[in-house]
């Protein structure tokens, strides 16, 4: 149900000044948790409340000086003490407010800030009533002055470290239904066991209540390890509060100056230890979100990788489908009717004799040789058929690319190290594409004088791997080429290899061009697995 904006400022005036009336006897020397109410809900609330907030305060500060003092006393603290404090604390926070001061504990930098301005605020409420306090009684020496500031000054940032981050807690950053199950979980299974050991210790005489204000700290840090910083707050307000309050039933002198200063110095440390295991789980959270969603991208990237190699090779397939297809039917259409018109010629030749026409019959045989040898090397640049017919090794060391360099005066060397008969089509159809090319740059532009072929046949890791190791003595590349791009056939000869997800590089070294290859005939292997063979 939400409050009409009428209501809002009196229900909020009647609960401070409830609240401030419950917590007015737990007031004592260097422990002031009404100051800690004081900066948390002026924090927290619109500066257009704050006149409702300062009447709240006002009316319990005078109720409670009313009981506690005698009138003319009563007057004297409330005008002196109370009246100022909270003015100046409403001044301090809505200058640091405008500066960017926030109601938050989620990083580690938001505690510092907050404590801080806490500092801040209660150091300017203590100089403020250490000042008024020096001018109705001028004649109080200044030590005794700056002993009581110290402990005004202690009390109240007490007050704030305890109850502020739980204010905060409560009305901004609200734990979840789960957070909070576990709180109370581990409250009753470790914070009330160790509230009553402690308070066992604080019954016995010095030194066991000393050695149990330290041990309180044990607690502490394990709520915030555990729950960041709520848990350490809340833990710090619950085992402090309770050991307080047992002193004050048990009629006991309240705790010396260094435990309040002890308890100050490791609340700091462990609240700003709480926001930052909070910050580094959030971050951490992040971080497996990012993670899971890169994992899910790189299997999206897997499987469209799969898919363009597949892509990729059908392509591959169909172009050796269609220049086998091209070499059939050049052979069946085309040779057969050479071999028709030379037959033909055969047949007229000795008419063409008698006419006088030999030189014509010669001259035709002439040009019907040529044009076989130009289809059969087309035939070859299409599908040779000593692939088809001895294997790809043969094809290699024999074949049309053997006698295309020997034709050029080229000197080939070729050397096969393992078994080839195992490798897919497409795999050595690839394989032989790259020596074709490798050889056809060699006798169109590399001016080379020998070419070397090593083929090596392996398996790594349950991967058959090819390596083949093509280098040549010509020129090398040109400059206007690049070893990354190349012209058309590097190319080509690039786009065969990545289209089986092998490795292509190429290099010029001092005299020539080295080419080295890696393939594998199965596509789904880790990339990093044959990265590494190719590289060893």
């Amino acid at each position: 149900m939400r409050i009409p904006r009428y209501l809002q400022g009196p229900l909020l005036a009647a609960l401070y000044f409830l609240a401030w009336l419950a917590l007015w006897p737990t007031t004592m020397p260097m422990w002031v948790l009404p100051a800690g109410l004081r900066f948390g809900l002026l924090l927290l609330t619109p500066m257009r409340l704050w006149p409702w907030l300062i009447a709240g305060e006002w009316g319990a500060s005078a109720l409670a000086e009313g009981i506690t003092h005698a009138p003319r006393m009563a007057w004297q603290a409330f005008m002196a003490g109370d009246v100022p404090d909270v003015l100046i604390v409403a001044l301090c926070l809505s200058v640091l407010r405008r500066l960017g001061l926030q109601a938050s504990l989620r990083s580690p930098e938001a505690v510092a800030r907050l404590l801080a301005s806490a500092l801040v605020t209660c150091t300017a409420v203590t100089l403020g009533g250490a000042t008024i306090v020096k001018a109705m009684h001028p004649t109080l020496n200044l030590p005794r002055i700056a002993n009581a500031l110290g402990g005004d000054l202690l009390g109240e940032y007490l007050g704030v470290l305890l109850l502020a981050p739980v204010l905060i807690m409560l009305v901004r950053e609200r734990p979840h239904r789960d957070t909070l199950t576990r709180l109370l979980l581990d409250g009753l299974l470790v914070l009330l066991p160790s509230m009553l050991v402690l308070l066992t210790l604080m019954q016995n005489t010095d030194p066991l209540p000393q050695f149990a204000r330290i041990l309180s700290l044990s607690p502490v840090l394990y709520f915030a390890f555990r729950h960041g910083w709520r848990g350490a707050s809340l833990s710090m307000l619950v085992i402090n509060g309770s050991m307080m309050l047992f002193a004050d039933i048990m009629q006991r002198q309240p705790p010396p100056a260094e435990a309040h200063l002890f308890l100050a110095v490791a609340g700091t440390a462990t609240l700003m230890l709480g926001a930052a295991i909070d910050a580094l789980r959030r971050s951490s959270s992040r971080l497996a979100i990012q993670n899971a969603r890169l994992e899910g991208a790189n299997r999206r990237l897997d499987l469209l990788a799969r898919q363009l190699s597949e892509a990729a090779r059908r392509n591959l397939r169909l172009e050796e489908d269609q220049r086998r297809y091209m070499a059939a039917e050049l052979h069946d259409e085309l040779g057969q009717n050479l071999t028709a018109i030379q037959t033909r010629v055969k047949l007229a030749q000795n008419r063409l004799q008698d006419a006088g026409l030999a030189d014509v019959a010669t001259s035709i045989n002439d040009i019907l040789g040529h044009m076989r040898q130009a289809v059969r090397r087309l035939l070859d640049n299409l599908r040779p058929t000593v692939l088809d017919e001895f294997g790809l090794a043969r094809a290699l060391e024999e074949g049309p690319i053997a006698d295309l360099l020997r034709s050029a005066g080229i000197t080939y060397h070729f050397e096969l190290h393992g078994d080839i008969r195992g490798l897919d089509e497409d795999t050595r159809t690839t394989i032989y594409r790259v020596a074709q090319e490798a050889a056809t740059n060699a006798v169109r532009h590399a001016m080379a004088q020998t070419l070397s072929l090593r083929v090596r046949v392996g398996e790594r890791h349950g991967t058959m791997l090819v390596l083949l190791d093509i280098r040549d003595d010509g020129v090398g590349l040109p400059e206007t080429s690049t070893p990354r791009r190349g012209g058309r056939g590097l190319q080509s000869m690039r786009d065969r290899v990545t289209a089986l997800s092998g490795i292509f590089r190429i290099r010029t070294v001092e005299r020539g061009t080295r080419l080295h290859i890696l393939l594998r005939a199965n596509p789904r292997d880790s990339e990093g697995a044959v990265a590494g063979a190719f590289l060893s």
